[in-house]
Protein backbone atom coordinates (compact mmCIF):
# COMPACT_ATOMS: atom_id res chain seq x y z
CA UNK A 1 0.00 0.00 0.00
CA UNK A 2 2.99 2.31 0.37
CA UNK A 3 5.41 3.64 -2.23
CA UNK A 4 9.12 3.09 -2.61
CA UNK A 5 9.77 6.71 -1.71
CA UNK A 6 8.41 6.42 1.81
CA UNK A 7 9.04 2.71 2.51
CA UNK A 8 12.25 2.72 4.52
CA UNK A 9 12.49 -0.79 5.91
CA UNK A 10 16.28 -0.80 5.81
CA UNK A 11 17.03 2.85 6.56
CA UNK A 12 17.27 4.95 9.68
CA UNK A 13 14.18 7.09 10.19
CA UNK A 14 14.30 10.62 11.56
CA UNK A 15 12.30 11.33 14.70
CA UNK A 16 8.72 12.42 14.07
CA UNK A 17 8.30 11.16 10.49
CA UNK A 18 4.64 10.21 10.84
CA UNK A 19 3.23 8.27 7.87
CA UNK A 20 6.43 6.43 7.03
CA UNK A 21 5.81 2.82 6.02
CA UNK A 22 7.92 -0.11 7.21
CA UNK A 23 7.90 -3.88 6.75
CA UNK A 24 8.09 -5.53 10.19
CA UNK A 25 8.04 -8.95 11.82
CA UNK A 26 5.63 -9.21 14.76
CA UNK A 27 7.12 -11.10 17.70
CA UNK A 28 4.68 -11.04 20.60
CA UNK A 29 1.55 -9.55 22.14
CA UNK A 30 1.49 -6.55 24.49
CA UNK A 31 -1.14 -5.24 26.88
CA UNK A 32 -3.84 -3.09 25.33
CA UNK A 33 -4.62 -5.07 22.18
CA UNK A 34 -1.38 -4.20 20.42
CA UNK A 35 1.60 -6.22 19.25
CA UNK A 36 5.36 -5.85 19.33
CA UNK A 37 7.89 -5.47 16.53
CA UNK A 38 11.39 -4.01 16.45
CA UNK A 39 13.16 -1.80 13.97
CA UNK A 40 16.86 -0.99 14.42
CA UNK A 41 16.57 -1.90 18.09
CA UNK A 42 13.53 0.26 18.75
CA UNK A 43 10.23 -1.22 19.92
CA UNK A 44 7.25 -0.46 17.70
CA UNK A 45 3.73 -1.20 18.95
CA UNK A 46 1.51 -2.31 16.07
CA UNK A 47 -2.26 -2.81 15.89
CA UNK A 48 -4.37 -5.17 13.73
CA UNK A 49 -1.80 -7.94 13.50
CA UNK A 50 -0.63 -10.89 15.63
CA UNK A 51 2.60 -12.72 16.49
CA UNK A 52 4.22 -14.59 13.63
CA UNK A 53 3.13 -12.18 10.92
CA UNK A 54 5.15 -9.97 8.63
CA UNK A 55 3.21 -6.80 7.94
CA UNK A 56 3.55 -3.42 6.31
CA UNK A 57 2.83 -0.68 8.84
CA UNK A 58 2.37 3.08 8.82
CA UNK A 59 3.91 5.04 11.69
CA UNK A 60 1.41 7.05 13.74
CA UNK A 61 3.74 8.13 16.55
CA UNK A 62 7.48 8.33 16.00
CA UNK A 63 8.42 11.01 18.51
CA UNK A 64 9.18 8.93 21.61
CA UNK A 65 12.68 7.71 22.34
CA UNK A 66 11.62 4.41 23.91
CA UNK A 67 8.98 3.24 21.41
CA UNK A 68 6.94 4.14 18.36
CA UNK A 69 3.37 3.24 17.34
CA UNK A 70 2.09 2.05 13.99
CA UNK A 71 -1.00 0.73 12.20
CA UNK A 72 -1.00 -2.31 9.95
CA UNK A 73 -1.85 -1.39 6.36
CA UNK A 74 -1.03 -4.70 4.63
CA UNK A 75 -0.39 -8.29 5.68
CA UNK A 76 2.65 -9.62 3.83
CA UNK A 77 2.87 -13.02 5.54
CA UNK A 78 -0.20 -14.04 7.55
CA UNK A 79 -0.12 -16.13 10.71
CA UNK A 80 -2.15 -19.36 10.60
CA UNK A 81 -4.45 -17.96 13.32
CA UNK A 82 -5.55 -14.99 11.20
CA UNK A 83 -9.17 -15.13 10.04
CA UNK A 84 -11.45 -12.78 8.08
CA UNK A 85 -12.44 -10.06 10.51
CA UNK A 86 -15.79 -10.73 12.19
CA UNK A 87 -16.75 -7.08 11.54
CA UNK A 88 -16.31 -5.71 8.03
CA UNK A 89 -16.25 -2.18 9.44
CA UNK A 90 -13.00 -3.00 11.26
CA UNK A 91 -11.29 -5.11 8.59
CA UNK A 92 -7.73 -4.71 7.32
CA UNK A 93 -8.89 -3.68 3.83
CA UNK A 94 -10.08 -0.37 5.27
CA UNK A 95 -7.73 2.50 5.88
CA UNK A 96 -6.76 2.48 9.58
CA UNK A 97 -8.50 5.82 10.13
CA UNK A 98 -11.79 4.32 8.91
CA UNK A 99 -11.73 1.10 10.96
CA UNK A 100 -14.37 0.87 13.66
CA UNK A 101 -12.99 0.35 17.15
CA UNK A 102 -14.16 -2.13 19.73
CA UNK A 103 -13.24 -5.44 18.06
CA UNK A 104 -9.45 -5.23 17.93
CA UNK A 105 -8.96 -9.02 18.12
CA UNK A 106 -11.68 -9.80 15.58
CA UNK A 107 -9.13 -10.90 12.97
CA UNK A 108 -7.77 -13.66 15.24
CA UNK A 109 -9.19 -17.18 15.65
CA UNK A 110 -11.18 -17.26 18.91
CA UNK A 111 -9.16 -19.92 20.71
CA UNK A 112 -5.93 -18.10 19.90
CA UNK A 113 -7.41 -14.86 21.22
CA UNK A 114 -7.73 -16.57 24.60
CA UNK A 115 -4.15 -17.81 24.43
CA UNK A 116 -2.92 -14.26 23.75
CA UNK A 117 -4.97 -12.93 26.67
CA UNK A 118 -3.51 -15.66 28.88
CA UNK A 119 0.00 -14.62 27.85
CA UNK A 120 -0.69 -10.96 28.72
CA UNK A 121 -2.11 -11.87 32.13
CA UNK A 122 0.68 -14.33 32.95
CA UNK A 123 3.37 -11.92 31.77
CA UNK A 124 1.97 -9.03 33.84
CA UNK A 125 1.85 -11.14 37.00
CA UNK A 126 5.39 -12.43 36.40
CA UNK A 127 6.95 -9.05 35.66
CA UNK A 128 5.09 -6.88 38.17
CA UNK A 129 4.29 -9.27 41.02
CA UNK A 130 6.85 -12.05 40.68
CA UNK A 131 4.02 -14.58 40.39
CA UNK A 132 4.11 -17.45 37.90
CA UNK A 133 0.75 -18.92 36.96
CA UNK A 134 -0.61 -21.49 34.53
CA UNK A 135 -4.05 -19.87 34.45
CA UNK A 136 -6.22 -20.46 31.40
CA UNK A 137 -8.79 -18.07 29.97
CA UNK A 138 -12.15 -19.82 30.22
CA UNK A 139 -14.77 -19.41 27.49
CA UNK A 140 -18.20 -18.14 28.56
CA UNK A 141 -21.47 -19.15 26.83
CA UNK A 142 -23.02 -16.45 24.68
CA UNK A 143 -26.53 -15.06 25.08
CA UNK A 144 -29.49 -17.44 25.29
CA UNK A 145 -30.86 -16.20 21.94
CA UNK A 146 -27.51 -16.42 20.15
CA UNK A 147 -26.96 -18.61 17.11
CA UNK A 148 -24.48 -21.51 16.98
CA UNK A 149 -22.30 -19.32 14.79
CA UNK A 150 -22.02 -16.73 17.56
CA UNK A 151 -20.52 -19.34 19.88
CA UNK A 152 -18.00 -20.26 17.19
CA UNK A 153 -16.82 -16.73 16.42
CA UNK A 154 -17.42 -14.84 19.69
CA UNK A 155 -20.22 -12.57 18.49
CA UNK A 156 -23.71 -11.89 19.82
CA UNK A 157 -22.83 -11.16 23.47
CA UNK A 158 -22.89 -7.40 24.12
CA UNK A 159 -25.97 -6.12 25.96
CA UNK A 160 -24.81 -2.52 26.08
CA UNK A 161 -23.47 -0.33 23.28
CA UNK A 162 -22.69 3.39 23.27
CA UNK A 163 -22.94 5.10 19.89
CA UNK A 164 -21.17 8.41 19.49
CA UNK A 165 -22.60 11.30 17.49
CA UNK A 166 -21.11 13.66 14.92
CA UNK A 167 -22.03 17.34 14.70
CA UNK A 168 -24.48 16.47 11.94
CA UNK A 169 -26.14 13.73 14.02
CA UNK A 170 -24.61 10.61 12.42
CA UNK A 171 -24.09 7.83 14.97
CA UNK A 172 -21.53 5.05 15.21
CA UNK A 173 -18.59 3.74 17.21
CA UNK A 174 -15.33 5.62 17.41
CA UNK A 175 -12.49 4.60 15.16
CA UNK A 176 -9.82 2.68 17.01
CA UNK A 177 -7.70 4.96 19.22
CA UNK A 178 -9.54 8.13 18.16
CA UNK A 179 -12.71 10.15 18.66
CA UNK A 180 -13.69 9.96 15.00
CA UNK A 181 -17.20 8.53 14.54
CA UNK A 182 -17.43 5.69 12.04
CA UNK A 183 -20.89 5.05 10.52
CA UNK A 184 -21.69 1.31 10.49
CA UNK A 185 -24.63 -0.82 9.38
CA UNK A 186 -24.20 -3.68 11.84
CA UNK A 187 -23.04 -4.46 15.39
CA UNK A 188 -21.97 -8.11 15.32
CA UNK A 189 -20.77 -8.21 18.93
CA UNK A 190 -24.21 -7.18 20.21
CA UNK A 191 -26.99 -9.54 21.21
CA UNK A 192 -29.48 -9.87 18.40
CA UNK A 193 -32.26 -7.83 20.02
CA UNK A 194 -29.88 -4.91 20.53
CA UNK A 195 -28.47 -5.08 17.00
CA UNK A 196 -31.97 -5.08 15.51
CA UNK A 197 -33.07 -2.10 17.63
CA UNK A 198 -29.93 0.02 17.30
CA UNK A 199 -30.80 3.25 15.41
CA UNK A 200 -27.78 3.12 13.13
CA UNK A 201 -29.60 4.83 10.23
CA UNK A 202 -31.12 7.70 12.22
CA UNK A 203 -29.79 11.18 12.89
CA UNK A 204 -29.41 12.57 16.42
CA UNK A 205 -28.27 16.14 15.82
CA UNK A 206 -27.25 17.88 19.02
CA UNK A 207 -26.97 14.66 21.05
CA UNK A 208 -23.82 13.71 22.92
CA UNK A 209 -24.31 9.95 22.61
CA UNK A 210 -26.91 7.22 22.15
CA UNK A 211 -26.86 4.25 24.52
CA UNK A 212 -28.60 1.05 23.49
CA UNK A 213 -29.31 -1.40 26.33
CA UNK A 214 -30.80 -4.89 26.10
CA UNK A 215 -31.74 -5.94 29.65
CA UNK A 216 -32.55 -9.55 30.44
CA UNK A 217 -36.14 -8.51 31.24
CA UNK A 218 -38.18 -6.20 29.01
CA UNK A 219 -37.57 -4.40 25.72
CA UNK A 220 -34.39 -2.77 24.43
CA UNK A 221 -33.86 0.70 25.86
CA UNK A 222 -32.50 3.62 23.83
CA UNK A 223 -31.12 6.50 25.89
CA UNK A 224 -30.21 9.71 24.08
CA UNK A 225 -27.63 11.67 26.02
CA UNK A 226 -28.06 15.41 25.64
CA UNK A 227 -25.22 17.92 25.75
CA UNK A 228 -24.92 20.70 28.28
CA UNK A 229 -23.81 24.22 27.31
CA UNK A 230 -20.17 23.08 27.42
CA UNK A 231 -20.72 20.14 25.10
CA UNK A 232 -20.58 17.56 27.88
CA UNK A 233 -23.02 14.69 28.17
CA UNK A 234 -25.81 15.34 30.67
CA UNK A 235 -26.82 12.52 32.95
CA UNK A 236 -30.09 11.01 31.83
CA UNK A 237 -33.09 10.74 34.16
CA UNK A 238 -33.23 7.40 36.01
CA UNK A 239 -34.99 4.67 34.05
CA UNK A 240 -35.39 1.48 36.07
CA UNK A 241 -34.73 -1.88 34.46
CA UNK A 242 -34.43 -5.43 35.80
CA UNK A 243 -31.61 -7.89 35.28
CA UNK A 244 -31.90 -11.54 36.25
CA UNK A 245 -29.05 -13.68 37.61
CA UNK A 246 -30.09 -17.25 38.29
CA UNK A 247 -33.33 -16.95 40.25
CA UNK A 248 -32.54 -13.45 41.52
CA UNK A 249 -33.67 -10.10 40.16
CA UNK A 250 -31.60 -6.94 40.39
CA UNK A 251 -33.05 -3.47 39.98
CA UNK A 252 -30.85 -0.83 38.40
CA UNK A 253 -30.89 2.30 36.29
CA UNK A 254 -30.71 1.65 32.55
CA UNK A 255 -27.80 4.11 32.33
CA UNK A 256 -26.04 2.61 35.35
CA UNK A 257 -23.25 0.07 35.40
CA UNK A 258 -23.96 -3.58 34.68
CA UNK A 259 -21.75 -6.22 33.17
CA UNK A 260 -21.74 -5.99 29.36
CA UNK A 261 -21.62 -9.68 28.39
CA UNK A 262 -25.03 -11.34 28.55
CA UNK A 263 -23.62 -14.10 30.81
CA UNK A 264 -21.04 -12.03 32.70
CA UNK A 265 -23.09 -11.31 35.81
CA UNK A 266 -23.94 -14.96 36.44
CA UNK A 267 -20.34 -15.98 35.65
CA UNK A 268 -18.84 -13.56 38.17
CA UNK A 269 -21.59 -14.26 40.72
CA UNK A 270 -20.57 -17.93 40.74
CA UNK A 271 -16.83 -17.26 40.46
CA UNK A 272 -16.82 -15.01 43.54
CA UNK A 273 -18.76 -17.62 45.48
CA UNK A 274 -16.25 -20.29 44.44
CA UNK A 275 -13.22 -18.12 45.22
CA UNK A 276 -14.12 -17.49 48.87
CA UNK A 277 -12.37 -19.85 51.29
CA UNK A 278 -15.20 -21.04 53.57
CA UNK A 279 -12.72 -21.85 56.34
CA UNK A 280 -11.79 -18.16 56.47
CA UNK A 281 -15.32 -16.82 56.14
CA UNK A 282 -17.06 -15.39 59.19
CA UNK A 283 -20.67 -14.30 58.61
CA UNK A 284 -20.48 -11.98 61.64
CA UNK A 285 -17.29 -10.27 60.53
CA UNK A 286 -17.17 -6.78 59.01
CA UNK A 287 -17.37 -8.16 55.47
CA UNK A 288 -17.15 -5.64 52.64
CA UNK A 289 -18.17 -5.33 49.00
CA UNK A 290 -16.08 -2.44 47.65
CA UNK A 291 -17.04 -0.67 44.41
CA UNK A 292 -20.25 -2.61 44.92
CA UNK A 293 -22.49 -1.16 42.21
CA UNK A 294 -26.06 -2.40 42.66
CA UNK A 295 -25.06 -5.21 45.01
CA UNK A 296 -24.45 -8.12 42.60
CA UNK A 297 -21.38 -9.52 44.35
CA UNK A 298 -22.62 -8.76 47.86
CA UNK A 299 -25.66 -10.85 46.93
CA UNK A 300 -23.33 -13.63 45.76
CA UNK A 301 -21.75 -13.69 49.24
CA UNK A 302 -25.15 -13.64 50.94
CA UNK A 303 -26.50 -16.36 48.68
CA UNK A 304 -23.65 -18.68 49.56
CA UNK A 305 -23.40 -18.07 53.29
CA UNK A 306 -26.93 -17.24 54.40
CA UNK A 307 -29.35 -14.43 55.20
CA UNK A 308 -27.59 -13.40 58.42
CA UNK A 309 -24.33 -12.52 56.67
CA UNK A 310 -23.04 -9.12 57.71
CA UNK A 311 -21.77 -7.25 54.66
CA UNK A 312 -21.50 -3.58 53.69
CA UNK A 313 -21.55 -2.61 50.02
CA UNK A 314 -19.77 0.66 49.21
CA UNK A 315 -20.36 2.55 45.97
CA UNK A 316 -19.81 6.20 44.99
CA UNK A 317 -22.88 6.41 42.71
CA UNK A 318 -25.91 7.34 44.83
CA UNK A 319 -28.43 5.92 42.35
CA UNK A 320 -26.62 2.57 42.34
CA UNK A 321 -26.48 2.55 46.14
CA UNK A 322 -30.22 3.15 46.35
CA UNK A 323 -30.79 0.18 44.06
CA UNK A 324 -28.30 -1.91 46.02
CA UNK A 325 -30.28 -1.30 49.21
CA UNK A 326 -33.37 -2.75 47.53
CA UNK A 327 -31.47 -5.62 45.92
CA UNK A 328 -29.91 -6.65 49.26
CA UNK A 329 -33.03 -6.18 51.39
CA UNK A 330 -33.53 -9.87 52.18
CA UNK A 331 -30.14 -10.12 53.91
CA UNK A 332 -30.71 -8.65 57.36
CA UNK A 333 -27.03 -7.89 57.87
CA UNK A 334 -26.50 -6.26 54.50
CA UNK A 335 -26.25 -2.49 54.07
CA UNK A 336 -25.33 -0.22 51.17
CA UNK A 337 -23.42 3.03 51.65
CA UNK A 338 -22.75 5.82 49.20
CA UNK A 339 -19.18 7.04 49.25
CA UNK A 340 -15.74 6.83 47.73
CA UNK A 341 -13.97 3.64 48.70
CA UNK A 342 -10.76 5.37 49.76
CA UNK A 343 -12.60 7.76 52.07
CA UNK A 344 -14.78 4.95 53.47
CA UNK A 345 -11.73 2.85 54.35
CA UNK A 346 -9.93 5.82 55.86
CA UNK A 347 -12.95 6.43 58.05
CA UNK A 348 -12.91 2.83 59.25
CA UNK A 349 -9.26 3.01 60.27
CA UNK A 350 -9.88 6.26 62.13
CA UNK A 351 -13.16 5.48 63.87
CA UNK A 352 -13.22 1.75 64.65
CA UNK A 353 -12.85 0.54 68.22
CA UNK A 354 -11.07 -2.66 69.19
CA UNK A 355 -14.15 -4.88 68.90
CA UNK A 356 -14.83 -3.62 65.39
CA UNK A 357 -11.15 -4.02 64.46
CA UNK A 358 -11.40 -7.69 65.42
CA UNK A 359 -14.38 -8.08 63.07
CA UNK A 360 -12.39 -6.32 60.34
CA UNK A 361 -9.50 -8.76 60.75
CA UNK A 362 -11.96 -11.66 60.33
CA UNK A 363 -13.56 -10.11 57.26
CA UNK A 364 -13.89 -11.24 53.69
CA UNK A 365 -13.57 -8.34 51.26
CA UNK A 366 -14.83 -8.41 47.68
CA UNK A 367 -12.91 -5.82 45.69
CA UNK A 368 -14.20 -4.94 42.20
CA UNK A 369 -12.40 -1.72 41.24
CA UNK A 370 -12.60 0.18 37.93
CA UNK A 371 -10.21 -0.62 35.09
CA UNK A 372 -7.44 1.44 36.69
CA UNK A 373 -7.40 -0.93 39.68
CA UNK A 374 -7.56 -0.27 43.39
CA UNK A 375 -4.22 1.52 43.59
CA UNK A 376 -1.77 2.16 46.38
CA UNK A 377 -3.90 4.28 48.70
CA UNK A 378 -6.84 1.86 48.76
CA UNK A 379 -4.63 -1.22 49.09
CA UNK A 380 -2.54 0.34 51.88
CA UNK A 381 -5.62 1.36 53.85
CA UNK A 382 -7.36 -1.97 53.29
CA UNK A 383 -4.42 -4.07 54.45
CA UNK A 384 -4.18 -1.87 57.55
CA UNK A 385 -7.60 -3.30 58.46
CA UNK A 386 -6.13 -6.78 57.94
CA UNK A 387 -9.02 -8.77 56.39
CA UNK A 388 -8.71 -12.54 56.37
CA UNK A 389 -9.21 -12.77 52.61
CA UNK A 390 -9.70 -10.50 49.60
CA UNK A 391 -11.55 -11.62 46.49
CA UNK A 392 -10.34 -9.29 43.74
CA UNK A 393 -12.41 -9.00 40.54
CA UNK A 394 -10.26 -7.41 37.84
CA UNK A 395 -10.93 -6.26 34.29
CA UNK A 396 -7.34 -5.21 33.58
CA UNK A 397 -4.40 -7.62 33.91
CA UNK A 398 -1.74 -4.95 34.46
CA UNK A 399 -3.77 -3.20 37.17
CA UNK A 400 -4.38 -6.58 38.82
CA UNK A 401 -0.68 -7.48 38.73
CA UNK A 402 0.31 -4.12 40.19
CA UNK A 403 -2.20 -4.48 43.02
CA UNK A 404 -1.18 -8.10 43.70
CA UNK A 405 2.36 -6.79 44.15
CA UNK A 406 1.10 -4.11 46.55
CA UNK A 407 -0.80 -6.69 48.59
CA UNK A 408 2.32 -8.89 48.66
CA UNK A 409 4.29 -6.10 50.33
CA UNK A 410 1.88 -6.47 53.26
CA UNK A 411 1.99 -10.27 53.48
CA UNK A 412 -0.95 -11.22 51.22
CA UNK A 413 -0.32 -13.93 48.65
CA UNK A 414 -2.23 -14.95 45.53
CA UNK A 415 -4.01 -18.17 46.50
CA UNK A 416 -6.12 -18.77 43.39
CA UNK A 417 -6.82 -17.16 40.04
CA UNK A 418 -9.40 -17.72 37.31
CA UNK A 419 -9.74 -15.78 34.06
CA UNK A 420 -12.81 -15.48 31.84
CA UNK A 421 -13.26 -14.44 28.21
CA UNK A 422 -16.11 -12.01 28.86
CA UNK A 423 -15.09 -9.74 25.95
CA UNK A 424 -14.54 -11.96 22.88
CA UNK A 425 -12.93 -10.30 19.85
CA UNK A 426 -11.43 -7.60 22.09
CA UNK A 427 -8.21 -7.67 24.12
CA UNK A 428 -10.05 -7.42 27.44
CA UNK A 429 -10.10 -10.26 29.95
CA UNK A 430 -11.75 -10.60 33.37
CA UNK A 431 -10.07 -12.30 36.33
CA UNK A 432 -11.11 -13.34 39.82
CA UNK A 433 -8.27 -13.70 42.34
CA UNK A 434 -8.13 -14.77 45.98
CA UNK A 435 -5.55 -13.10 48.24
CA UNK A 436 -4.94 -14.28 51.78
CA UNK A 437 -2.54 -13.50 54.60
Amino acid sequence: MGTNTNRQASQSIPEGEIGTELDLDITNVAHGGIFVARHEGRVIFVSDTLPGERVRVRLTDANKKSFWRAETVEVLDAAPERQPHIWAAAAIDRDPADRAGGAEFGHIELGHQRELKRQVLADALHRMAGVDTDVTVEPVPVAADASPGDAMDGTGWRTRVRLHVTETGIVGPYAARSHRVIPVDDLPLAVHALEMAAPLDKLFAGAASVDVIAPSVGPVQILVGEQDDKGRRRRTAPKPITEVVGDREFRLDAAGFWQVHARAAETLFAAVQDAIDPDLFDPKAANLDLYGGVGLLAAAVGDRFGSDVRITSVESDAQATENASANLAEWVGATAQTGRVDKFLTGLTRESGEAERARQRAATVVLDPPRSGAGGEVVDTLVHLGPAQVVYVACDPVALARDVALFAEHGYTLRSLRAFDLFPNTHHVEAVALLTR
